[in-house]
């Protein structure tokens, strides 16, 4: 079978990945964490897993519904390094909702007329009207980590976007649209297996790019990256939530009632919810480099 981009993963991983990094995956059984700072040592059991997930999407459910009548507007912005798991949790935000409602905004590369614009315009046409929960599967902050690490934007272009970001968002927050940052963050030998793992099944090996494979190379300067933009954009008003996704379906289960919990809507059963493992989810304190 002929691996994307040549297999640069695997060499990555043979020959250029840290010793420790490579030594956490070979002895690691499928359901281990490999970080050692992780809060469990053991992946949820699926069946504990799918009851809270059932439980959690009849929540979300109610929610979209009060959306609908109340007017409503819902944004979840999604970010995160590469194989954090936010597709995953997104979809299980979506799996039963109506998608009239709630919808996924996934941009690719500046066009040129966006590339001349001022850089926010581009994701302002995708924000939600009235009764709308609109994902945001990596969004404006690509600018604050991404265009960074791979130079795609000047420093000047950065300063700015550090300038207007916690404005632009008041706004929005000021305007009544109930705004979410979620920071989906993996430890670097997780990260790696689950790149391996896309790399050798070719139903997922389109989820990989060039700069999937570049960043394994750039793991600290994207900590930089990420560090920095957490400290200037979590505001009281505008906070960010990190959410540790070493193990999936935690992460999803703490996203979901992170969301559920941020909002009062009508027929909210908060018990159902549940609590919010603080080890897992919480601010920018426990996001671990």
């Amino acid at each position: 079978m002929t691996l994307p981009f040549d297999g640069a993963i695997s060499r990555f991983f043979e020959a250029t990945a840290p010793e420790e990094i490579r030594a956490a995956i070979r002895g690691a059984d499928k359901n281990d964490m490999l970080s050692p700072s992780y809060p469990h040592a053991e992946r949820m059991g699926r069946k504990a897993y799918e009851r809270a997930l059932h439980t959690l999407q009849i929540e979300l459910v109610k929610l979209q519904a009060w959306l609908r009548e109340s007017g409503g507007r819902v944004v979840i912005v999604f970010e995160g390094r590469d194989g954090a798991g936010k597709g995953g949790t997104i979809k299980r935000f979506r799996s039963n909702l109506n998608p009239r409602g709630a919808r996924i905004v996934a941009l690719g590369k500046p066009t040129d007329v966006e590339s001349g614009q001022w850089y926010f315009q581009r994701y302002i046409n995708h924000l939600p009207t009235e009764g709308e929960c609109v994902f945001f599967d990596r969004s404006w902050y690509n600018r604050g980590v991404v265009e960074r690490v791979f130079g795609f934007c000047t420093p000047e272009q950065r300063a700015q976007f550090f300038d207007q970001v916690t404005p632009f968002e008041t706004m929005l927050v000021e305007d009544g649209v109930h705004l979410f940052k979620l920071w989906m963050n993996v430890g670097r030998a997780e990260q790696l297996r689950r790149l391996l793992a896309r790399e050798a099944d070719p139903l997922k090996q389109w989820k990989l790019s060039w700069i999937d494979v570049e960043g394994l190379n750039r793991w600290d300067a994207y900590t930089d990256a990420i560090s920095e933009t957490l400290e200037r954009s979590h505001t009281a008003q505008t906070p960010w939530t990190v959410v540790r996704s070493d193990d999936k379906r935690r992460a999803r289960l703490n996203a979901i009632r992170t969301v559920l919990h941020g909002i009062d809507y009508a027929r909210k059963d908060a018990a159902a919810i549940g609590p919010v493992d603080a080890g897992v989810c919480g601010g920018p304190d426990i996001w671990d480099a």
